[in-house]
């Protein structure tokens, strides 16, 4: 949540941080602002509201200077105000921060004491604060920072300048994501990876406890005590094109139809079908440690954790090992039983989520491994993290995810085939067909997709409802979670998802004529069960949507509206009826007008707990 972006250099910043903050819009935020610094003096400008209002003052009073720092607010501390917004200044010390100071309340009362007025209601004013103050006494911008961060608790990301040393933009990371952009003659930081790529694909990722002081000729990277450290620059793939939006109206939008080109580059040379074996180039883990697992714990957060609850049915199927699935803000405050045979497997798509990522640390701590499922390359989750299985989704923009839950399913499949030949308990020749089913379902997902127009249609006739049932059973329960959560996302529609078995212990007490119930009933070992289900919805008024897998002529005459997807292996329909589940909340939300893209109160990264 939150964004940062910052350069130094020899091209006006202003621009430069404009377009790196519209860039990560996504992250969500409710106020923006930016400072500039040009011989001496800095120049902010700060406006309540989206990015919009701020061009519109800058155009009014333009924020001239070759060094700058910017940030979108997401409101912790205070509420959503021009005051609140960042920049924040003290003295000649102006901070961008993303995170929660924990102890900032004990700080603030020292430094009042000591005679600093404070203007906001934020955190973030007293780290300007607290470097000022030992500037004052130290008369160097470095050493004061280092000074200030060391007495802060909490999470931070920062970008800080002085006024008084306008050739020194410095940046640290405790918590919280920040990157830094290798140009020539110039530097960029940001708290993510598309803010930078229309002007540099050399990155650096900065660690916890890690300090970046940047000149325009060189940049010096320590630690929080001084001492100098050697970091490798990585060469981002992503161009500069996969994070716009190509023609489509929404992100949303072009990001669901990248699904069959994101899932085949997940697959793509990990499939070994001629020996009936699945490569998983960094998984940190060896065939003989995989055979001696003994339980596979799966955290995750939102979305990522309804990937999971399918990822449990496949490992357990596939490779008969006991799965716990849970929440990653519940994970470490149960004190879960970890031991050193089991593996914790953790889901991000950023790889920064603050709950996962402590999660992570947990499990850790006690002894466990831990491999990450993950679309950010370098991120923390990670690094942190003894093997990595990368989605290759390229960068999801929208804050409803699409792309990044489908291919995490298929990260999700790979590990539990590959799990299963390892233990031995899956042969050669059943994961080969499984490869083969695998190899079909980017085709098969394209012929999903071109349900868009039916489906659109579909959400013009329920679009006014207030409230939506989802049921499903087996591994489709999870994909009504899902699709629940994405109308709720962005429509604002209440909206809630069951396990189809449960509906008569409670939901089915909801039901009537103005309520819509989303049935998932492909034809799987469960159909028949789910289709009793839905007469017991039909018979007391409840208007069917259902979606089903292949001809079904069956279903036609008993429901309000019949989605078709291509058919597929049972552990595969998960996938493809996601894309009805996407395709519907889209065109209600869009048909309500919301914001599809930056729904209200939401936040693409939640990084801070």
């Amino acid at each position: 949540m939150c964004g940062i972006v910052g350069y130094i250099g020899q091209q006006e910043a202003s621009p430069i941080i404009i377009d790196g903050l519209r860039r990560l819009e996504y992250r969500g935020y409710d106020s923006a602002g930016i400072c500039t610094l040009e011989k001496g003096e800095t120049q902010i400008r700060r406006a309540e509201g989206k990015l919009l209002n701020l061009e519109k003052l800058l155009h009014e009073r333009p924020a001239e200077g070759t060094r700058g720092i910017g940030h979108t607010r997401w409101a912790t501390h205070g509420r959503p105000s021009e005051i609140n917004a960042h920049p924040h200044k003290a003295g000649a010390i102006v901070v961008v921060h993303n995170g929660i100071i924990e102890n900032y309340l004990k700080l603030k009362a020292r430094l009042a004491a000591a005679g600093h007025n404070f203007k906001s209601e934020t955190d973030t004013e007293i780290i300007a604060h607290l470097v000022e103050d030992h500037y004052r006494r130290i008369g160097n911008f470095e050493a004061a920072v280092r000074a200030a961060l060391g007495e802060a608790e909490g999470a931070y990301a920062v970008a800080i300048l002085c006024q008084d040393e306008p050739d020194k933009l410095i940046a640290a990371k405790q918590g919280a994501p920040l990157v830094i952009g290798q140009g020539i003659g110039e530097f960029f930081v940001a708290s993510d990876i598309p803010a930078m790529l229309s002007h540099t694909r050399e990155m650096i990722f900065l660690e916890d406890g890690e300090i970046a002081v940047f000149t325009p000729e060189q940049m010096k990277i320590t630690d929080l005590a001084g001492q100098p450290l050697v970091k490798q620059s990585r060469t981002i793939t992503w161009s500069p094109l996969m994070a716009e939006k190509g023609g489509y109206r929404h992100f949303m939008l072009k990001e669901i139809h990248e699904q069959p080109r994101a899932l085949a580059d997940t697959i793509a040379g990990r499939l070994q079908g001629d020996e009936g074996d699945v490569y998983l180039e960094d998984l940190g883990l060896d065939d003989q440690q995989l055979a001696g697992l003994d339980k596979v714990f799966i955290i995750a957060c939102g979305t990522s954790w309804h990937a999971g609850l399918v990822g449990k049915f496949y490992i357990e199927k596939l490779a008969r090992v006991p799965v716990e699935i849970d929440i990653a803000s519940e994970f470490r405050y149960r004190d879960p039983i970890v031991g050193k045979d089991s593996l914790t497997l953790l889901i991000s798509q950023s790889g920064e989520t603050a709950d996962t990522l402590a999660g992570l640390r947990e499990a850790k701590g006690k002894g466990g491994r831990a491999v990450c499922i993950c679309n950010v390359v370098d991120s923390s989750i990670a690094r942190e993290s003894d093997g990595v299985i990368y989605t290759h989704a390229g960068p999801e923009i929208g804050v409803a995810s699409t792309k990044a839950f489908t291919t995490q399913l298929i990260a999700l499949y790979l590990f539990a085939l590959k799990l299963g030949r390892a233990r031995g308990v899956l042969s050669a020749d059943d994961c080969r067909a499984q490869v083969q089913e695998l190899l079909a379902l980017p085709r098969k997902l394209e012929e999903a997709l071109e349900l868009d127009a039916e489906i659109e249609q579909i959400a013009k006739e329920f679009m006014h409802a207030r409230d939506f049932l989802y049921l499903g059973r087996g591994n489709q329960y999870p994909i009504a979670l899902e699709g629940a959560l994405k109308l709720k996302e962005i429509s604002y529609i209440h909206a809630e998802g069951y396990p189809a078995g449960e509906m008569k212990h409670g939901p089915i007490a909801l039901i009537d004529e103005n309520l819509p119930v989303v049935v998932l009933a492909p034809r799987n070992a469960t159909y028949d069960k789910v289709v009793s289900n839905m007469e017991e919805v039909c018979a007391r008024g409840g208007k069917v949507i259902a979606v089903a897998s292949g001809p079904d002529a069956g279903l036609e005459e008993k429901v309000a509206a019949l989605i078709q997807v291509p058919e597929t292996s049972d552990d595969l329909l998960p996938i493809l009826t996601s894309v009805p589940m996407q395709l519907l909340a889209y065109h209600i939300a869009v048909l309500k007008g919301t914001d599809v893209d930056q729904p209200r109160n939401l936040a693409k990264s939640v990084t801070v707990e």
